[in-house]
């Protein structure tokens, strides 16, 4: 699971300037998915959904400040490598997992910790190993040019000891050097290509800017008000991003792309030690990301928002004597990894998941999503696959796009009186999906799943409330209770 890697800088998803051929192989000898889809498109939110199988409104993690509740286990939730570990698995989490605190465990039975390219004062085991070399990492305020250019950076660190070449090597070590009975299941979290946009000089393929496909202009005047809440967030971090052009985008891609191919180059040395080891034909290999980066789509860098170049991801799943490659295009959301690997390790999906097993995989006869629905602190989604439909806190107006005939997003269709049924349409599933998802997250709160008014231990003054109360307890609410 790379960080923040949109699905078109794959070349097995149509990219004609980068050549990606260890990726690119999980999904020719399996399932390419090409509608897959991160609901909650930030770092946290995102990651947090895959732990726990929940949407975000579910599990209270809205946006990068939040993070998973440390008593989760007294609320009755269990996250999947805590699952995965009671039906036999040994369970690793190597790179990066964006934890709070960092070094939690969150049910990893192992971590090799390479945290957040932006969290340089955190004393993870790649902060070591980068002392054990005298290399350290670098805050991104003394990165050369970060912030004038917008994210692009240079460092001094080869590629042999940088972030990604650390997870790759740590993830082998794994494989190479495991020797028990049960299963494992592995995550490997590599902390690119999320900027700074740093690729190692020594690595031995580099990209042109001017070989980088043009971002998506942005809309003239600003009309939803979008640009204006980006400048105000990249302030904060010294960027003025008044100043940033399609040139500095086009630097930023290409340095993107190096990274990608770092990682590529990973992945083919992690699928050749499982083959050495005899274990590929025996092993499950999902590739994804958390969120996409927008690049400078729509005159913006960055994620958190649901224009594909945030909200589209890759999803591609090896499993054991694939054939021939298949495509589904069905909708996928990316929270829906969290049931696969579940089911796949033969585990019962809690109740309180929403998560789902991916479809084209043969799990169950679960019908596929037919929806996406997306949840930020500071926006919502609806997408049906053809309508989109988003909120933002603090645009001007609701955003709809009909990615049939507008698939870059530049025309508002909310803005043509004849497409009002589908905004209706809609805003009225999103509600509903929203309601529910609170009407849970409140579950931990409940002193009982049913009216107290009759139940005489409630009326003696030793009556205790047992908090919080168990995800479980939320499938026996009445809501008709008085």
């Amino acid at each position: 699971m790379p960080d923040q890697l949109r699905h078109d800088f794959l070349s097995g998803y149509g990219a004609a300037f980068i050549q990606t051929p260890h990726i690119d192989s999980i999904g020719e000898q399996g399932v390419r998915y090409n509608n897959a889809y991160s609901g909650s498109p930030l770092c946290v939110p995102a990651r947090t959904t895959l732990l726990t199988g929940m949407n975000a409104i579910r599990t209270g993690v809205l946006d990068n400040l939040h993070g998973l509740r440390l008593d989760y286990r007294q609320a009755g939730i269990r996250t999947w490598p805590e699952l995965l570990s009671d039906s036999g698995y040994t369970t690793a989490g190597i790179g990066k997992m964006h934890f709070y605190p960092w070094d939690a465990r969150h049910g990893f039975d192992r971590r090799v910790i390479c945290e957040d390219k932006l969290w340089a004062h955190i004393r993870d085991d790649y902060y070591y190993y980068l002392k054990e070399h005298g290399l350290r990492k670098l805050p991104w305020m003394e990165y050369g040019g970060y912030a004038e250019k917008f994210g692009s950076a240079t460092t001094d660190v080869p590629w042999e000891h940088s972030w990604d070449r650390f997870t790759g090597k740590e993830a082998c070590r794994f494989i190479e050097e495991y020797n028990e009975d049960q299963p494992f299941a592995m995550m490997v979290g590599f902390p690119g290509p999320h900027d700074p946009y740093d690729p190692a000089d020594d690595f031995s393929v580099k990209y042109d800017p001017d070989d980088m496909p043009s971002p998506i202009p942005a809309a003239e005047g600003d009309p939803t008000g979008l640009m204006a809440r980006r400048i105000r967030e990249y302030r904060e971090v010294g960027m003025d991003l008044t100043k940033f052009t399609e040139d500095h985008a086009k630097i930023n891609r290409a340095r993107y792309a190096g990274l990608v191919k770092q990682i590529d180059h990973e992945v083919g040395a992690i699928l050749d030690t499982l083959r050495r080891r005899g274990l590929l034909d025996n092993t499950v290999v999902i590739f994804s990301s958390d969120h996409g980066d927008l690049l400078g789509d729509h005159g913006m860098p960055g994620k958190g928002m649901f224009f594909e170049g945030s909200s589209h991801i890759p999803l591609l799943v090896r499993m054991p004597g694939a054939g021939e490659v298949a495509v589904c295009n069905d909708l996928v959301e990316f929270r829906d990894i969290a049931a696969t690997m579940l089911r796949l390790g033969g585990c019962e999906l809690p109740a309180y998941m929403d998560a789902q097993p991916i479809p084209g995989l043969g799990l169950d006869d679960t019908p596929p999503r037919d929806r996406i629905f997306g949840m930020l602190s500071k926006g919502w989604m609806a997408f049906d696959g053809r309508w989109k439909l988003c909120r933002y806190a603090d645009a001007d107006t609701v955003l709809l796009h009909d990615l049939a005939n507008d698939p870059h997003e530049r025309r508002n269709a909310a803005d043509d009186p004849a497409n009002r049924e589908q905004i209706q349409r809609l805003d009225a599933e999103l509600t509903r999906e929203i309601m529910d998802s609170m009407m849970f997250a409140m579950h931990d709160r409940l002193p009982a799943p049913r009216s107290l008014a009759t139940d005489v231990a409630f009326g003696r003054s030793d009556w205790q409330w047992s908090f919080p109360a168990a995800a479980s307890e939320a499938a026996k609410v009445d809501p008709n209770a008085v």
